[in-house]
């Protein structure tokens, strides 16, 4: 097998095997921690420009499907894991893990430390990395590593909203809910499972795509939903001429404050129309607001982040992947702080006192991870009726 190197800025170097596209791809490397979705890691846009490392053991078990992609390609720029199954083994599998990386030329590199790499992350803080199976020496592929460019002040949304807008699931067909076949319907031929009716839209809504997850979508619409899809670059009059009920803002890629362009838009809608803002979205509200964001030193990213609900005190387990946060004491006393992570403190949500705005900076769609927080979807749905 062939060999790999996966060199950081900082002069470490881990040697391993390669997989995947024999290429050589730099990123912002950062490791996520959760035990399944390596899949929905791969497609989430919100890690445009990253290496990701998976902390779990084995990757790669259960093979690729294309029902559990969060967008329609994947965007890290490569993928570090410590080892790698070679014969997945799912009924919905369609693809290895191998050879979906090699059909969109990323590189990937497994055989080696996982638990060693994120210890130093953590320690060290997240930094620019190369993974590269071409031949070179560690000194080559740190001065690789170190040249590359920097996550803080990257616009990564530019390249993964869509292009025009459209409306979501017309037919409602990819947002219905799933249920596993049982043994006696896969006795009888149906390997599809059964799925389940949608009700009837209650709400238009416009949703900003700054990187948005299908699933976020597919959530939307089973909350009552129909959903307008619009490029990042779409402006506050645009929006509000669409007469929508709501506005929401998803997650996405890079570094909140180099986004001033979708900040002065978002400002503008702010007490015009309910908006519920997710992960990016909600960071883009906080520099509406006039607030400021910070790069957290290794970010959040998994299935197992504790949240507190600072109105009533409940704790939810999220699911999270961002590597910037709102600093707390930079926003105006209009806005409230409504969830802090248990870990570090960090804001996790906030509302307006005054306006029907809320955000929250984890995933209440999950995929992967616990759905403790869906219950915001029903949230967003009920700020809109409370507003008619």
């Amino acid at each position: 097998m062939k060999k790999a190197l996966l060199a950081l800025e900082d002069g470490r170097v881990f040697e391993g095997t390669a997989f995947g596209a024999e290429a050589s791809h730099t990123g912002e490397i950062c490791f996520n921690t959760s035990m399944t979705g390596y899949q929905e890691v791969l497609t989430d846009p919100s890690y445009r420009g990253q290496i990701v490392t998976m902390t779990y053991t084995q990757i790669g078990n259960y093979g690729v499907n294309p029902l559990d992609m969060e967008s329609s390609q994947p965007h890290v720029r490569g993928f570090v894991i410590e080892e790698l199954c070679d014969v997945p083994s799912n009924w919905r599998s369609t693809q290895s893990l191998d050879a979906y990386l090699k059909e969109w030329n990323i590189p990937g590199i497994q055989g080696i430390d996982t638990r060693a790499l994120t210890k130093h992350l953590r320690t060290r803080g997240a930094m620019r990395a190369v993974i590269t199976s071409e031949p070179m020496t560690h000194e080559e592929a740190v001065k690789i590593a170190a040249s590359s460019p920097s996550m803080e002040g990257s616009d990564y949304v530019k390249e993964v909203t869509t292009p025009k807008s459209y409306l979501w699931d017309p037919e409602d067909l990819d947002s219905r809910e799933w249920d596993i076949p049982s043994p006696s319907q896969q006795r009888e031929g149906n390997a599809e499972g059964a799925f389940h009716p949608l009700s009837e839209p209650k709400h238009h809504i416009v949703a900003y795509d700054f990187g948005i997850k299908r699933n976020i979508l597919r959530r939307l619409r089973q909350q009552g939903f129909r959903v307008d899809v619009v490029p990042a670059t779409m402006t506050a009059k645009e929006v509000l001429a669409k007469n929508p009920d709501g506005v929401f803002l998803s997650n996405g890629p890079g570094d909140p404050a180099a986004l001033d362009y979708i900040h002065k838009e978002v400002k503008e809608m702010i007490g015009k129309t309910p908006i519920f803002g997710i992960c990016l979205g909600h960071q883009i509200l906080g520099h509406a607001y006039g607030g400021k964001t910070f790069k957290l030193k290794f970010g959040h990213r998994g299935g197992n982040q504790p949240v507190k609900d600072l109105r009533n005190g409940k704790v939810a387990i999220t699911s999270q992947n961002h590597g910037f946060a709102i600093d707390p004491g930079s926003l105006p006393s209009h806005v409230e702080v409504t969830h802090i992570n248990l870990n570090d403190g960090t804001v996790e949500g906030m509302r307006h006192r005054d306006a029907p705005v809320m955000s929250v900076q984890y995933h209440p769609e999950a995929a992967p991870g616990p759905h403790d927080a869906k219950y915001f979807f029903s949230e967003f749905s009920r700020m809109i009726e409370k507003g008619r």
